[in-house]
């Protein structure tokens, strides 16, 4: 079992920053991959950014370049620090942490990004 907390979310006026932070615990050794999501609305479902316990990244071509993952030695903790944000970078942001087999998912935080 793995259980995530993200953090951070907020408001934020549009060309700033905001920083989000998931919190991993749990069986960590079985996690490979964690990636933050983002629920735009009217949109699907998408990845915003994405870390490998090896510590490769990716994102989307909508974050890339204004967006950066990171994570600590042991994966207990993946941030995702967001600049030059956006209103269309309005979502619900969710943590997933993906083994082998299974996704394991948090509850989300909200990110508003006013115009």
């Amino acid at each position: 079992q793995v259980q995530l907390v993200e953090s951070g979310g907020g408001l934020v006026q549009a060309g700033g920053s905001l920083r989000l932070s998931c919190a991993v615990s749990g069986k960590i050794s079985d996690v490979n991959v964690v990636a933050w999501y983002r629920q735009i609305p009217g949109k699907q479902r998408e990845v915003a950014a994405q870390i490998t316990s090896g510590g490769s990244v990716g994102y989307s071509d909508s974050t890339r370049g204004r967006f950066i993952i990171s994570k600590d030695a042991a994966m207990t903790t993946v941030d995702l620090q967001m600049n030059n944000l956006r209103p269309e970078d309005t979502a619900v942001y969710t943590c997933c942490a993906m083994s082998m087999s299974q996704a394991y998912w948090g509850r989300g935080t909200q990110v508003t990004v006013r115009s």
